[in-house]
């Protein structure tokens, strides 16, 4: 999950700072997005090896935000279309 503690988030910001600056001031296309998740998992597997075990932490911390972002963004965009538009 992505829920970590404010003290461990951190390290993170200024990062995510120039990111989003970057981001803001020159778009993300689809692919620039795999691309930066997928460097972000290589860094990963360089600092741990490449074990079933690293490849598995990486696959699950995958799948965990894509549940996470489709229970969080997804689903409330999909109950306000269906407000919207109507049922199926």
């Amino acid at each position: 999950m992505p829920y970590i503690k404010p003290e461990d988030r951190r390290r993170f910001w200024p990062t995510l700072v120039v990111l989003e600056d970057e981001v803001m001031n020159h778009g993300l296309s689809n692919g620039d997005l795999n691309f930066l998740m997928t460097a972000i998992a290589n860094f990963y597997m360089t600092k741990h090896g490449i074990s079933y075990n690293t490849l598995s932490d990486v696959i699950k911390a995958f799948e965990c935000a894509k549940l996470e972002f489709y229970r969080r963004k997804v689903a409330p965009y999909e109950d306000q279309k269906i407000l919207a538009n109507g049922d199926v």
